[in-house]
């Protein structure tokens, strides 16, 4: 790859500080003094019972279209993590039936489920829906809940599947000329989903908001809606006591305070994290990625905003050594936050068994090279460097952070987080990139004027209107256009046979679906005191009366 020629940081340059201001913490000690839930015994109790009569119905039901629409159910309101067995053989019956009968509705539904579950079903399924001029046939334009099932299904297409790009085409403009038509629970779906698609959603505020909307459905399942707003309330009860220890834990850190240039997110840094996995189970997990990427956003913070670029280069090259001996290389204000930095792994490493230890090897070259691409980043800043797309791609995909983040999400997991699996997830392979590129992206295309006006290094926006010779609308429209691309990509690699367990490639399409919520409308991390606010406090504060 061609650089373009470098200018000449002279010594006065490498000293220029950056810094901007961001919002204190909109949460303060808020977690921490949360009390806690003293009525948690008797909500077990009655879900353990609810859960008995819901495995009976997915048991009992013999009907294929009743069984669709109770998994679609189950899994939509944050439930399908007790019932796995249950809807595992259910779907291999939907798998073996015959779809030549269904209409619009089930047949998209059918072809959503298999595919969220890896189950290869071809697209051609959706040609019957055609008509001799390949359009999609007039009759269909009236029928809202089909089309509405079939947008969210388009959603799962890989690349060649035409169709399925015809499909979102066609049902988005008909879905929203249809919305004041529509009764109050199918029009909340609508609305919902044409905001942002179900496969695209972070699965425990789905869940948060589909509940108020199956509460209102004339064909709702009382029992199953006990469980959904029971099992949602305890999962927010235990949410709050992990949100208090990692609380105390970030106070007696004390970065946020020593480093007043940086972000104090650590609430936002743990809904985040929640977004990767929500499952009680996956507790410890939670616990150690929060710290892990609490870490990361400061680390972010000062090469960004604060340090100087020969401070940059100090901290990359103690960062890549690792070692505390070398802490006195650093400038004063960086020793403590390298020092906790440091402890803060190997504590973690501590709390893991014996043959899980080495899992913190990897967090930490995945630390190094965030590092070394943010040094780069720092230094294009200071040259005023342009890079072309790809160049600054081969960078930025690593400063993204969606490698280290869901890397590290592995560390705190059962015996499925193998040595095999974390040798493939450091060979970078497509699921991780495509993850990455769907989250640089993103992130650029709704931040990039803040950045530009703080004097940011050029993002991939600046770099492809460079490339290109276009203006800033085109090139957001036509990076938009290869984050489409990367989902396929993701679809696809999603499919069985996945080369790890599905549930490790889970952890990396879940946190792809976090960027989609978290930069819809601007940077909602940096900006959190809006729309992140609104949705923390849905998860993480408001329950449900039950």
């Amino acid at each position: 790859m061609e650089k373009q020629p470098l200018t000449f940081i002279g010594d006065e340059e490498a000293k220029v500080r950056k810094s901007s201001k961001f919002h204190p913490s909109i949460w303060g000690d808020y977690f921490i003094q949360v009390p806690r839930s003293e009525s948690t015994q008797s909500m077990i109790k009655r879900v353990e019972e609810l859960k008995v009569q819901v495995k009976s119905m997915l048991k009992d039901t013999s009907d294929i279209l009743q069984l669709m629409n109770l998994i679609d159910s189950i899994q939509m309101l944050g439930l399908d993590y007790h019932f796995e067995n249950e809807i595992d053989k259910a779907l291999r019956l939907i798998y073996e039936v015959d779809d030549n009968c269904y209409g619009l509705y089930e047949t998209s539904l059918q072809f959503r489920l298999l595919r969220q579950h890896g189950y290869h079903v071809s697209a051609d399924i959706f040609n019957k829906f055609k008509g001799d001029n390949g359009s999609f046939m007039s009759s269909l334009n009236g029928d809202a809940k089909g089309l509405l099932s079939l947008y969210n299904a388009s959603y799962l297409g890989t690349h060649g599947e035409i169709i399925l790009d015809d499909a979102k085409s066609y049902t988005k403009p008909r879905l929203v000329s249809l919305l004041t038509e529509l009764e109050q629970s199918l029009a909340a779906q609508v609305s919902l989903f044409l905001e942002l698609p179900l496969c695209r959603r972070i699965k425990i505020l789905l869940a948060r908001k589909y509940i108020l909307i199956y509460q209102e459905d004339a064909m709702r399942n009382n029992v199953i809606l006990e469980l959904a707003k029971l099992n949602f309330n305890l999962l927010q009860s235990l949410y709050q006591e992990e949100l208090k220890t990692i609380s105390k834990w970030w106070n007696d850190l004390a970065l946020a305070k020593s480093l007043s240039f940086t972000r104090d997110r650590v609430v936002e840094c743990y809904y985040w994290i929640l977004t990767i996995y929500f499952e009680p189970h996956h507790s410890r997990a939670r616990v150690i990625c929060s710290k892990v990427i609490s870490l990361i956003s400061i680390t972010d913070d000062i090469y960004d905003n604060y340090s100087t670029l020969e401070e940059s280069r100090q901290l990359t090259e103690a960062i890549k050594r690792w070692n505390p001996q070398v802490v006195d290389c650093l400038p004063e204000y960086l020793r403590d936050y390298y020092l906790k930095l440091l402890k803060t792994c190997e504590e973690i490493e501590e709390e893991l068994e014996l043959n899980e230890k080495y899992r913190m090897l990897y967090v930490q070259d995945e630390i190094k090279a965030l590092a070394i691409a943010y040094l780069q980043e720092a230094e294009w800043g200071i040259e005023r460097h342009v890079p072309s797309l790809d160049e600054h791609l081969h960078n930025s995909l690593i400063s993204s952070g969606c490698s280290a983040v869901p890397c590290a999400s592995y560390v705190g997991m059962g015996e499925v987080a193998t040595k095999e699996v974390f040798d493939w997830y450091s060979s970078f392979p497509k699921a991780v990139e495509a993850c990455c590129v769907i989250g640089r992206l993103l992130n650029d295309i709704k931040s990039h004027e803040l950045e530009q006006a703080r004097d940011h290094s050029a993002s991939t926006v600046e770099s492809y209107m460079k490339e290109y010779n276009t203006n800033e609308k085109v090139a957001c429209k036509k990076l938009q256009e290869i984050v489409e691309k990367a989902w396929k990509d993701l679809n696809k690699e999603s499919l069985n046979p996945t080369k790890v367990p599905r549930l490790m490639i889970e952890r990396i399409v879940n946190f792809a679906r976090s960027m989609e919520e978290i930069y819809k409308y601007n940077d909602m991390y940096t900006n959190s005191d809006t729309k992140m606010k609104d949705n923390i406090s849905l998860v993480l504060v408001e329950s449900f009366l039950v």
